[in-house]
């Protein structure tokens, strides 16, 4: 594992090369010939086990399906309360992410929302953020 840029926070190649991905506007998920969808880094489809794995541009915006306002948190995340985080529809495949630029409470299902790459609060560590559209 190495680290990530001048901060000395441990890299997880597959996670922060993916999230390095979303930051730059080219965020991919990975396509199996019977069309499904999951997030790398994998070497089979989770779903057939089919080991032809394409990497395929994920869509721009997804639609939230869930969400949940988190009032007392982890440790981890003890300075970013309340916020909420969701699992947002991508077509192919489903991401979970804070939702920032909404009130938490405000955040509901169908929202379209655009993924992005920001820091939390409380350790300054970099987050999938779904931004609404």
């Amino acid at each position: 594992m190495s680290t990530h840029g001048a901060d000395e926070t441990p890299r997880d190649a597959g996670y922060d090369d993916w999230l390095d991905g979303i930051e730059a506007g080219e965020g991919i998920y990975l396509s199996c010939p019977n069309d499904h969808g999951s997030l790398p880094p994998r070497r089979v489809c989770p779903h057939c086990g089919s080991p032809e794995l394409t990497e395929e541009p994920l869509p721009g915006t997804g639609e939230i399906e869930s969400v949940t306002v988190v009032h007392v948190a982890a440790p981890s995340h003890a300075d970013d309360v309340p916020y909420a985080t969701a699992i947002a529809d991508f077509g192919p495949v489903r991401l979970t992410g804070m939702v920032r630029g909404v009130e938490p409470d405000a955040v509901e299902v169908g929202t379209t929302v655009a993924p992005t790459v920001e820091r939390t609060e409380t350790r300054d560590e970099r987050v999938l953020v779904f931004r609404p559209r």
